[in-house]
Parts: C-alpha cells; structure tokens; sequence
C-alpha cells in the first residue's frame, strides 16, 4: 500500500529543486557575458582558438588599445551616449506623463478612438516607419545630429510608457483632484502637484527602461549618425568588425564590457523602484 509523504515534506524536496532550476537558468543566461568577459583578456590570436574561460596569456591590451583605437577615443562616444540618453530619458518622463493623465483624467472628444490609435501605434514595426522618418528628419536638415534620436521623445512616441502611466495615475483616488479641484487648482497643477509626486515609481520605471533601451539601440543611431564624431556607444562597437579585413574582436569584446557597466550600474542603482512600479502599475489596472 502506497503511502502519500506530508505535505511538509514535499515541499521540503521541491523547493531545493526549485532553486536549482533556477540556479541553472541564471548560469545559463549569464554564461554568455561571462565568455565575453573572459575573451576580453585573451590575446588576439587566442581569441577563438581557447574556447575555455581561462585565458591561456592574460593581457589588458584590448582595453588600452581598443579605447583609442578609432578617430576619437572612447569616451566621446560614451559622453554622446550619455547625451542621448538624457534627452530621452527627460523626453520619456515629461512627454508620456503628460499624455498619460489627459487619458486617465481629462474628458475631450473621441477620447476612446484616439487611446486605441495610441495602443495599435506600439504593434507598428519602427522599419515601416524609419523610412518616412528619415526623409522627414533629413528636410529638416537634423541628419547626423542627436535631434532625430532626442525629440521625438519629446512628442510622447512611446505608446508602451503612456500605457503603463496610464495604468498608474487611473489607481490614483480622484478624490484628491476634487481636494485639489476646491483648493483652486488647475489640471496642470494637478498634474504637476498630485499625480507626478504619486507617480513617481511608475515615473523611474519608465526613466529606466528609456535609458537602458536608448543606451542599447543600434539600428535608430546607425540610420541617422553618419559623422564618426557624433557616435554613440553602439555604432562605435560596430567600426570593430570590418567585412573586408581583419576585425578587431579582443577590442570589441573589450569596450562591449565596458559598454554593459552603465546599464549594470543603473539598473542595480535603481531597482527598487524599477520592481515597484512595475508591479504597482500591473495591479492598479
């Protein structure tokens, strides 16, 4: 006769394996930056050669050289990346803000059409839009310069962030907008009094996710940067691979290493309230 274990005891067993699993998947997931990390010390030559995570010869030469291996060294790149980021990150934050509380507070005509053109616009692949962009952003003569990557941003284009903003501010008792509504207050001041400061996990999050996925695009900054001076951090990898010659890959993983510090850093730096509002906006539906 089959006796079933407690409760207590199965789950004694099952947690274990549990963390584990988990464990594993984090290895796994890891496994790449860490070979990355690794190859960045090897020499040139032992590259691909040594598939092995220790180095045979441990060198630093693909830091030194690599930094200043290009027209500019490393850090114009890092500051134009800087830059970019900034400029969106603020874009981001005020722009989607605002948006998001005329959707979730103010009453205007065709409000329900115009939230779902805002919703269909995240399901638009940017490659069928990047065309008329270019020819739009080169008439205004902003080609090669940070302006195409930077205002738009300003013009609340990232239907993602107004949608979890959204979210977040409709959680909001109205009550206070009728406090503030008898105290004199106009929807700007409560907007910019009631709902930015309750906003503000909702508002980190997308300060974050702006930063870490401006930091990482490639494609947008390849289009509209030409000029070697006005690279960022992505571009700037890619001039390491040359089609017709010998590629630089010691130097690429290199600066690739150092190019993942900041996102790392700013992750780490802010993510309490990364996982705050993330949370908070997925519940407060």
């Amino acid at each position: 006769m089959l006796h079933r274990l407690p409760h207590t005891e199965q789950r004694s067993w099952t947690r274990p394996l549990i963390h584990v699993v988990i464990i594993a998947g984090a290895i796994l997931m890891v496994y790449p930056v860490i070979w990355l990390l690794s190859a960045s010390f090897k020499p040139q030559t032992e590259t691909f050669s040594n598939a092995g995570l220790l180095p045979q010869t441990l060198t630093i030469d693909n830091y030194v050289q690599g930094w200043t291996a290009l027209d500019y060294s490393f850090d114009v790149f890092f500051v134009n990346s800087f830059l970019v980021c900034l400029g969106a990150v603020v874009g981001n934050v005020l722009s989607c803000s605002m948006a998001a509380y005329a959707f979730a507070r103010l009453r205007f005509k065709l409000k329900g059409f115009w939230f779902i053109i805002m919703l269909g616009t995240i399901m638009l692949p940017y490659n069928v839009i990047v065309v008329p962009q270019y020819v739009l952003f080169k008439d205004l003569g902003w080609i090669n310069s940070f302006l195409p990557l930077i205002v738009p941003k300003f013009l609340a284009t990232d239907a993602f962030f107004i949608f979890l903003l959204i979210q977040f501010i409709r959680g909001i008792p109205r009550d206070l907008d009728d406090a503030a509504k008898i105290d004199g207050c106009n929807h700007f001041q409560m907007y910019l009094r009631i709902i930015i400061p309750l906003a503000l996990p909702a508002l980190a999050t997308t300060a974050i996710f702006t930063f870490i996925w401006t930091w990482s695009d490639f494609f947008t900054q390849l289009i509209f940067l030409d000029d070697q001076a006005v690279y960022t951090v992505p571009v700037a990898l890619r001039t390491f691979l040359d089609s017709s010659g010998v590629s630089a890959y010691g130097q690429l993983f290199a600066l690739s290493i150092l190019s993942l510090l900041p996102i790392f850093g700013f992750f780490i730096a802010f993510q309490r309230l990364l996982i705050e509002g993330v949370a908070t906006s997925g519940i407060k539906g």
